[in-house]
């Protein structure tokens, strides 16, 4: 009965226009994750060799942090895509829980000083 399961379709169901899409997608896809990886190895050397001042480290790691994440949720979790509004909806309050509960906790154990 499942015989013909292990041989190839003759034709796929797409359309050209379909695989030049998936194509341009996968493009995309591999150069924002070389672009992924080269922020990481630019904060990595940035720390690691004192190539940016002690002063300005941890906010030049957090503005990389930052442009990482929004290329994450764009491509890689696709919200770019039409469709995805509860998802977007659920991040964006993610992060207004997320960043006030952080910067209260910094004051509690006093990392921040004020």
């Amino acid at each position: 009965m499942a015989d013909h399961l292990s041989q190839p379709f003759e034709k796929s169901a797409m359309t050209n226009e379909e695989k030049r899409q998936i194509q341009k997608e996968i493009k995309k896809q591999i150069v924002v994750f070389v672009l992924m990886i080269f922020l990481t190895v630019l904060s990595f050397l940035a720390v690691g060799a004192d190539l940016i001042p002690r002063s300005f480290a941890i906010p030049f790691i957090l503005i990389l942090a930052v442009i990482q994440f929004a290329l994450q949720l764009v491509f890689f979790m696709h919200l770019k895509d039409k469709d995805h509004g509860w998802a977007t909806a659920f991040m964006i309050s993610g992060i207004f829980v997320t960043v006030p509960t952080i910067a209260a906790l910094m004051l509690l154990i006093g990392v921040v000083k004020y």
